[in-house]
Parts: C-alpha cells; sequence; structure tokens
C-alpha cells in the first residue's frame, strides 16, 4: 500500500518540469549563450523544445545585461530538423494549431544581434533556425539543407522566404527542390554562411565575435539590426530613409557622445545602452 504522505501521492502537488531541451548560459561580459539540449534525438525541434527555445529569447530581449546572443547545438550537431515522430500523423489543423510562428516570433524579432555557431547537420527546422539568426559562423564539416520536400512536405517556417534572400532564387531551387545538402563552404559562397573555420573552433570563434558585438554601443547594435531587416523588403529610398532616421535618433544617445569624445581624448569608450 502507497504512503499517503509519499510526494507523489500529495493531493494538488506540481506535476512534473518537462526536461530542460534548451539551456541558457548568461556570461560576464554581456554575452548569453543558448544551447539546443536534446543529443538523443540530434536536436530535433520538438514542441517542448520550441517553446522552451520561445521563453529563452523573451527572457534574454528582456534582459539588459545582454548585448549578444549565441546559439548553438553543440560541437556534432546543430539541429537536424523537426521531430517527424510528432507530425506523421498530424492533420492541417493539428499543424496549424500548433501556432509555430508565435513560438518562433520571439527569435525573429529579438532586438539583439544573434549569431548562430553550427557544427554538423543544420537540416530543416535547423537550417531555418539558423536562418533567424544574423550571423552565422560554421564548422568545416557543417552542412545545410532544406530536405522536406523528400518527406512528401515543404518548408514552414521561413524556409523558402529566407533562404531565398539569402542565396538567391537560383541557388534556393536547387537546395529546396532536391533537398540535398550543401557544404559550410558551398553555404558561404552561396551567401548564406558568415564564415568557415575549423570544427573545434566554431565555439571560440563565436564568443570572440559575441564579445566584439557586446562590447559596442547597443543602441547603435539594435538600430542596425533593425534597419537592415526592414530595409530588405523595402524600395531602396524607403530603406534609405529609414537609416537616416536611425543614424539621427543615435546622436540622442549618451554613447554616441561617449564613443565620438573617446576617439578625440584617444581612450576606449565605456558604452552604457543609453
Amino acid at each position: 500500500m502507497s504512503d499517503p504522505a509519499a510526494p507523489d501521492a500529495v493531493e494538488g502537488a506540481a506535476s512534473p518540469q518537462p526536461a530542460r531541451e534548451v539551456l541558457v548560459e548568461r556570461l560576464a561580459d554581456g554575452v548569453a549563450v543558448v544551447r539546443l539540449h536534446r543529443p538523443e534525438a540530434t536536436n530535433a525541434l520538438s514542441p517542448t523544445l520550441q517553446a522552451q527555445l520561445a521563453q529563452a529569447f523573451a527572457e534574454l530581449a528582456a534582459d539588459d545585461t545582454v548585448r549578444c546572443i549565441v546559439l548553438t547545438g553543440g560541437d556534432q550537431v546543430f539541429a537536424a530538423g523537426g521531430d517527424i515522430r510528432s507530425m506523421v500523423d498530424a492533420t492541417p489543423v493539428d499543424i496549424l494549431q500548433r501556432h509555430t510562428e508565435r513560438l518562433w516570433a520571439p527569435i525573429q524579432h529579438c532586438p539583439k544581434p544573434v549569431i548562430a555557431a553550427v557544427c554538423g547537420y543544420a537540416f530543416g527546422g535547423g537550417a531555418e533556425l539558423a536562418m533567424h539568426c544574423d550571423i552565422i559562423i560554421a564548422g568545416e564539416g557543417a552542412s545545410f539543407a532544406q530536405p522536406e520536400i523528400r518527406i512528401g512536405i515543404m518548408p514552414g517556417i521561413g524556409g523558402t522566404q529566407r533562404l531565398v534572400r539569402a542565396v538567391g532564387k537560383f541557388n534556393a531551387m536547387r537546395m529546396l527542390l532536391t533537398g540535398r545538402p550543401v557544404t559550410a563552404e558551398e553555404a558561404r559562397v552561396m551567401g548564406l554562411v558568415s564564415l568557415v573555420v575549423p570544427d573545434a573552433q566554431v565555439l571560440q570563434e563565436a564568443l570572440s565575435m559575441a564579445r566584439t558585438i557586446a562590447g559596442m554601443p547597443p543602441l547603435a547594435a539594435q538600430q542596425i539590426k533593425e534597419v537592415v531587416l526592414a530595409g530588405m523588403d523595402a524600395s531602396l529610398d524607403t530603406a534609405l530613409m529609414l537609416e537616416r532616421k536611425a543614424n539621427q535618433l543615435l546622436f540622442a544617445t549618451r554613447d554616441q557622445k561617449e564613443g565620438m569624445q573617446a576617439f578625440i581624448d584617444k581612450r576606449k569608450p565605456k558604452f552604457e545602452g543609453r
């Protein structure tokens, strides 16, 4: 007979919390590391992982001590795609009601620079996740693919739209219609990857770049990101207007005064984000 005083028998006891599939580490220099942590499933993007990823980015966006974010999946794999087992019997309404666009919105709209550190596979949703970032640093052994066509579907988290904007119609069509992966170097030549480094140096390189960015005035970094993303889909005249207005706005910041005075004084500036 069970002990009624045992924790699992207490009336109203909290249900077990889901396993942590996303780990967040805040470093002392304004950098945060977000790590996908589902190694038993090659970081497949389960509903739980996506929800935890959304929560992590929402919290980091609101944290003034964080100025740059590094997103990684580990040394062997970034993310091998969606969780197929959770989709195989799904109906259109099931997929609609998952509202993945809401889960991915905190990543898409994160105001802070985000660097993807990619080792191994970035396939399907993994490639789409990397494309949500602002800079992609890939290991020499990394590969990227949108293989959804091979299982009878197509990308659904921006793979058709962000990919064509990154690499152009013809490279995007080749990847989307064949489902075949491209190497890190091929991805760099296409314009999908910012930098290719030896596999063992990916996270180190990403952290080094993140520290450099975190040392910049955060308001200027945020304005640069906002204007670049907004201007991509605007006319050139409209985009240039957005750039001028953002540049003018930054002259109201303390960091602009500090940065220019430090340049004149030949000293290192101290940026406060104000």
